[in-house]
């Protein structure tokens, strides 16, 4: 346990920051899973559309850093070979 006036005010910082990143990673993958349905879908346009918004909230999340920027740079490559095959 935390004994010091800075320690205990740590403490409750890293719950807070914890929260918002579980958070933020959380709004990703719901983000993911839905481009992921328009692409299963096979509608090519909405899933283009919501490759843009996982594009923006990847860069804001990396931004933020909640994960590394290269992670992003992956996970937004990834995405996009995704979708540059189901269009093939």
């Amino acid at each position: 346990m935390a004994h010091s006036v800075s320690a205990r005010k740590r403490v409750r910082q890293n719950i807070k920051h914890r929260a918002a990143n579980r958070r933020r990673k959380a709004d990703i993958k719901e983000t993911i899973k839905a481009f992921d349905d328009a692409l299963q879908a096979g509608d090519k346009k909405k899933a283009a559309e919501q490759l843009r918004v996982c594009y923006k909230q990847l860069d804001q999340i990396a931004a933020r850093g909640t994960i590394h920027k290269n992670a992003a740079a992956r996970k937004k490559a990834r995405l996009a070979i995704r979708l540059s095959k189901a269009g093939a």
